[in-house]
């Protein structure tokens, strides 16, 4: 399935669970959440790579893993300071150094494929950022065209509807940024549906890479930068006013603001909300700590993700698992979830209706 570009649609204020779970369903049975049918729009490529694969690629290729890749995964991470995020780079570096043949790539995106297929994501959005490939694989144009015919082929492997969401690095100039923005736009509804800006938000103010949004807005992408997650209230301010972000990856610094939250719920941007990772990497102590009844009840529109499930260890399933467990989400209101995260994407109309009357079907059951 060949993704087309979709307009990220305004989310929709929540109505209490009780107006839409059947009496007979609320109380102890709890539904299978890997059967309740949802987008995945927060997702990084190389971290989306099973542990498995990272370790048997390593062995062939001859590369050495660090013990926190191997008898110490996952890896013990904390970012929040410099010292801390310089690690968790050290380790996604030396993961991404395993993918060293188109081969290896084709079988990262296929498994992938196969894992969201079993976690109940029907629409996937998966992050590149392909200037740390070039290299390997004769440039930027090359690596991308090598990442979307491996998308094509593992969505007609999986039945997965997958897009892929062009990243520029914050930490590197924002001329890079635009060329990137133009390689993305030339793409534009031929598997590419958004642009992006990742990687240590205290390295790379948003404010610097306007220019590069400008150009992939113009060309029809969904503007879906990083913010709010290392840093506070402004990172995501700027994310919103000066990039014109469609969803914001994190985001959930936006709790230390109302009126910015106010500002996000009005214009229905979507909060890519990561609860494992930011919990792995600082952001918040434990998972009840990240503000997801609070942004969900404010009537943000929310769209959990997995990041990178190489490093933090557990998959997309796993976060409305979190959700349920640690925030007393009803199956009601993670249906809800689900139904968000699809309206925010960037999915063709007849996957998104699919996927809608699925989450019906699902909570009916």
């Amino acid at each position: 399935m060949e993704a087309s570009t979709v307009s990220a649609r305004p989310a929709q204020r929540c109505s209490p669970p009780d107006d839409r779970e059947p009496a007979a369903a609320r109380g102890s049975v709890r539904r299978d959440v890997a059967l309740l049918p949802k987008a995945h729009l927060h997702l990084h490529f190389t971290g989306s790579m099973r542990h498995s694969t990272m370790v048997e690629l390593a062995g062939e290729h001859g590369v050495h893993l660090p013990d926190a890749l191997v008898e110490d995964w996952p890896p013990k991470l904390h970012a929040t300071d410099e010292r801390g995020w310089f690690r968790f780079q050290r380790l996604y570096d030396i993961a991404r150094s395993v993918l060293q043949t188109p081969g290896d790539l084709r079988r990262l995106l296929h498994e992938t494929a196969e894992d969201e297929a079993a976690e109940g994501s029907g629409w996937l959005e998966i992050q590149v950022d392909p200037s740390g490939y070039a290299s390997k694989f004769g440039g930027l144009t090359p690596t991308v065209e090598l990442v979307l015919d491996a998308a094509r082929e593992a969505s007609e492997a999986s039945g997965v509807g997958i897009g892929v969401v062009i990243a520029a690095n914050r930490t590197r100039h924002p001329l890079d940024a635009k060329t990137l923005a133009r390689l993305a736009v030339r793409y534009a509804g031929r598997g590419v549906v958004g642009f992006g800006l990742s990687n240590d938000e205290r390295r790379g103010r948003a404010y610097d890479f306007e220019g590069a949004f400008r150009i992939a807005k113009r060309g029809g992408l969904l503007s879906d930068p990083h913010g709010g997650e290392l840093l506070g209230p402004a990172s995501v301010r700027e994310c919103l006013e000066t990039l014109g972000a469609d969803r914001i990856g994190h985001g959930v610094r936006a709790v230390e603001d109302p009126r910015l939250l106010e500002a996000i719920i009005d214009r229905g941007v979507a909060l890519e909300v990561c609860p494992a990772s930011n919990v792995g990497l600082g952001v918040a102590a434990t998972a009840s700590d990240v503000p997801v009844r609070r942004l969900f009840e404010a009537g943000a529109s929310i769209a959990l993700g997995a990041d990178d499930p190489l490093l933090f260890g557990s998959r997309l399933a796993r976060q409305y698992e979190l959700a349920r467990t640690e925030h007393g989400f009803s199956d009601a209101e993670l249906a809800e979830l689900a139904r968000q995260s699809i309206r925010a994407s960037a999915a063709p109309d007849d996957v998104r209706k699919r996927l809608l009357a699925g989450v019906d079907a699902w909570l009916a059951g």
